[in-house]
């Protein structure tokens, strides 16, 4: 009975219990590395929720600030509660009218380091850029001619097919670009959006405006290159080359 119980204590093995000990260890780590990614995604969900806690109720945009949901549902509304005070055009937030200002003023406060144009947004003079870029991708498949921009050849298309798909509801003339049938409407509207700073006379073209403005300043921009003498607006330039300067002739 001794050497049975001999064999019975010499085949009693630690090895067992070590193998099942590490197997707990991976299955603790395993399991602690479950619990830190469950953490870190409730983390992320909280985050989120926190990022859009208020949501539009008309389209279902989330937004972090209650200031951004504000101004978004103006989109909805319709609300433009940012008047212009010289001719009265409404805007849907403080920037769009700061933007809209400077058509009045004429202040264009960013410049073109190439041939010296100013513009009033930096989004204007980065679209000018592409004129002074050597590349140009889009020919025009009428004449040849090339440009930087898509939406430039298109328009230049239409005086080839002459597309005109702007009309006016009031007398039917049409136009190709969206800007000349606005400018066009004021004609029936009476609207009259640029005012002079020096005097109550108020203009439905901003460049009407600027050749007003000079009678006020004395500028005088147009030279003549062949006697020098000088004019407010462009036109009177011309008229006056071909009537008194023999050397065009």
């Amino acid at each position: 009975m001794e050497f049975v119980k001999e064999e019975i204590d010499d085949m009693s093995d630690p090895e067992p219990f070590r193998i099942k000990h590490e197997d707990t260890e991976e299955q603790t780590d395993w399991i602690e590395e479950k619990q830190q990614r469950h953490e870190m995604n409730e983390v992320k969900e909280e985050h989120c929720q926190i990022k859009n806690a208020h949501i539009c109720s008309q389209c279902g945009k989330g937004f972090s600030h209650k200031g951004n949901l504000n101004k978004h549902m103006r989109i909805h509304t319709g609300e433009k509660p940012y008047a212009c005070p010289q001719c009265g055009k409404s805007f849907a937030d403080s920037s769009g009218l700061s933007y809209h200002l400077l058509i009045h003023t004429g202040e264009k406060p960013f410049s073109c380091d190439q041939c010296g144009k100013k513009f009033i947004s930096s989004s204007n003079l980065k679209i000018h850029l592409t004129v002074h870029s050597v590349e140009k991708p889009h020919v025009c498949s009428y004449c040849g001619k090339s440009f930087s921009r898509l939406t430039h050849c298109k328009l230049h298309q239409k005086t080839h097919d002459e597309v005109r798909d702007h009309v006016c509801c009031e007398c039917g003339k049409s136009f190709t670009r969206a800007g000349h049938l606005k400018q066009h409407q004021r004609i029936h509207t009476g609207e009259k959006p640029y005012k002079c700073s020096y005097c109550d006379k108020s203009f439905i073209q901003s460049s009407i405006l600027k050749a007003h403005e000079r009678v006020h300043t004395g500028e005088k921009p147009y030279h003549c290159t062949h006697c020098g003498k000088s004019f407010t607006k462009s036109v009177t330039l011309v008229s006056h080359i071909k009537k008194h300067c023999s050397v065009s002739e």
